[in-house]
C-alpha cells in the first residue's frame, strides 16, 4: 500500500489573493499586464492568485479608494474566489482599508504593507529585522484603530480618572514606546555601521544598486566568486555584503551588494534601512545593475535614480550596467537604452559576457578621481613614503642630499593625509604643478 500525498497538501495553507489596481492620472499602467509586478510581489509574499480586478479613475473615492460600483464587483469576485485576502497595488488610507474590509469580510492589505511583509520574511541579520520592525510599526501605528473597533473604553483608577482610557490608546503608546526603542537601537547600529565604512576610506570601494531581481548577486558572484545566494526572487537579498574584487593590472577595490529598490518603496523602510544603505553613500562608484530584458528597464532606472536621491546619492559617480543581455528578444532595444544612457555596459552575469569591458570602465572611473602629485621631503618622513607606496602608483622617485622627491598618482581623498610638517605637495592642474596645501 503506498501513501499518495500531494506536495500541496504537505505544505503550509498559502493565502488565497485577489490583486486590485487602480491607474490615476499621475499613476498609469505600465505595459499590457499592470498587475505583473503585484502578481511577483504576491508570490514572492507566498500568496495563491485567485482573480483580479482592475479601474482606471480620475481621482480616489475617499471612503474606499474604488467607486462604489466596483466595490460591489469586488465583494462578488471576492465571495466566488473564496478569497482570503484582496491586495491593492496602491497605497490606501487606514479609513479605506477598514471600509472595504467590512465591506468584503476578509482581509485588505496595500502595496506598502506587502512589500514590508516580504521583507520581514527575508530578513536575517539582528539589524535587518530592527530595521523591518521599526518600519512596520511606523506604518501601523495610525492603523492600530482597525484592529480595536470591536473594544469599548474602560474607566481606570488613580491616575486614570476622568474620560478613561481605551485599549488602543494603551496600545498606542506601547507601539510608541517599541519604536522609540528600536529607534535608539538602530542609532547605534548606524553610528556602528558609519564607523566601519569609514575605516575603509583609504579602500576603492564599489557598490551595486538596482532594481530588485535585477541580477546585482549574480553579478557580484561571477566578479568576485563571493558565492553569495542569488534567486530569481524579488528582494532575496536585504543584507549588505562586502567582497574583494581583484582588477588585474590595477589593485583591488571593495565591492558591495544591498538590497534592491522598486517603484513607491515605502519611505518608513528607506529610512529604516539607512545603515544599511550606508556602504551606497560613501561608495566611490555606483554601478546601477538594470535588468535589460525588462520592457520597463527604463522605467524601473528612474525609480532606483528617485531613491537614490532620496538617500543623499545624487550625483555621485555612476556606470549603467545593462544585465541580462542574453535574454534579450531584441538586440534594438539594448541599443536604444544604451544611447540614452552613454555611461553604460552592456553584460549578461550568468553567462560571463561583458566582464572584462566592466572591469575596465571601473578602472577608468577609479582612476578619473586620482591626482597626479609630486611630494618632496626629507628622506627622514619615512611615514609618508611608506603611506605613499601602499597607497599611491609611484612612477618617479628622485633623492638629492637629504631630500626625496615622489612624482606619483594617489587617490585625490587622500592628498591630505600626506600634508606634514616638511612635506611639499605639489598638484598637476591643466598641465602645470601647483602647490598644495602646506600643513
Amino acid at each position: 500500500m503506498t501513501l499518495d500525498v500531494t506536495r500541496d497538501e504537505l505544505s503550509v495553507h498559502l493565502e488565497r489573493a485577489f490583486l486590485v489596481s487602480v491607474a490615476l492620472p499621475h499613476r498609469q499602467w505600465l505595459g499590457d499586464d499592470p498587475l505583473e509586478e503585484l502578481r511577483g510581489l504576491a508570490t514572492t509574499a507566498g500568496a495563491v492568485i485567485v482573480g483580479s480586478l482592475l479601474q482606471k479613475r480620475q481621482t480616489v473615492i475617499p471612503g474606499t479608494y474604488i467607486g462604489k460600483g466596483k466595490v460591489q464587483e469586488l465583494v462578488e469576485q471576492v465571495q466566488a474566489a473564496e478569497a482570503d485576502v484582496v491586495i491593492f497595488d496602491n497605497d490606501l488610507t487606514p479609513a479605506q482599508v477598514r471600509n472595504l474590509e467590512k465591506a468584503t469580510g476578509v482581509k485588505v492589505i496595500d502595496r506598502s504593507e506587502l512589500i514590508l511583509d516580504i521583507f520581514a520574511t527575508r530578513a536575517r541579520s539582528v539589524e535587518a529585522r530592527l530595521q523591518v520592525e521599526l518600519a512596520q510599526l511606523e506604518y501601523s501605528l495610525p492603523r492600530l484603530r482597525k484592529m480595536w473597533t470591536h473594544l469599548k473604553s474602560y474607566t481606570g483608577g488613580i491616575g486614570l480618572r476622568g474620560p478613561g482610557e481605551t485599549q488602543l490608546e494603551e496600545d498606542r503608546r506601547l507601539v510608541a514606546l517599541r519604536i522609540r526603542d528600536l529607534k535608539h537601537r538602530l542609532a547605534e547600529v548606524q553610528a556602528r555601521k558609519a564607523r566601519e565604512v569609514r575605516s575603509r576610506f583609504e579602500e576603492h570601494t564599489v557598490s551595486l544598486v538596482g532594481y530588485t531581481n535585477a541580477g546585482k548577486s549574480t553579478l557580484m558572484n561571477a566578479l568576485t566568486g563571493a558565492g553569495v545566494l542569488a534567486e530569481d526572487k524579488l528582494f532575496s537579498t536585504l543584507d549588505t555584503r562586502t567582497r574583494q574584487w581583484r582588477l588585474s593590472d590595477w589593485g583591488k577595490v571593495l565591492l558591495s551588494d544591498t538590497v534592491g529598490f522598486i517603484r513607491e518603496l515605502p519611505h518608513h523602510l528607506i529610512a529604516s534601512f539607512k545603515a544599511t544603505l550606508e556602504e551606497t553613500r560613501q561608495a566611490r562608484l555606483l554601478l546601477h545593475v538594470v535588468d535589460a530584458s525588462n520592457p520597463f528597464a527604463e522605467e524601473q532606472i528612474n525609480a532606483v535614480n528617485k531613491v537614490l536621491k532620496e538617500i543623499g546619492c545624487e550625483g555621485k559617480p555612476t556606470l549603467l550596467v545593462l544585465n541580462k543581455v542574453d535574454q534579450l528578444k531584441d538586440r534594438s532595444y539594448l541599443d536604444v537604452l544604451m544611447s540614452q544612457h552613454r555611461r553604460s555596459i552592456a553584460i549578461s552575469a550568468a553567462k560571463g559576457q561583458g566582464l572584462d569591458e566592466l572591469r575596465d570602465g571601473v578602472i577608468e572611473a577609479l582612476s578619473a578621481d586620482f591626482a597626479d602629485v609630486e611630494v618632496e621631503m626629507d628622506a627622514s618622513h619615512g611615514r609618508v613614503q611608506a603611506y605613499l607606496a601602499a597607497h599611491a602608483e609611484i612612477y618617479r622617485q628622485e633623492y638629492q642630499d637629504n631630500r626625496v622627491r615622489l612624482r606619483c598618482y594617489l587617490p585625490k581623498h587622500l592628498v591630505y593625509h600626506i600634508q606634514e610638517p616638511g612635506v611639499e605637495i605639489k598638484v598637476m592642474e591643466n598641465g602645470e604643478m601647483k602647490p598644495g596645501d602646506k600643513a
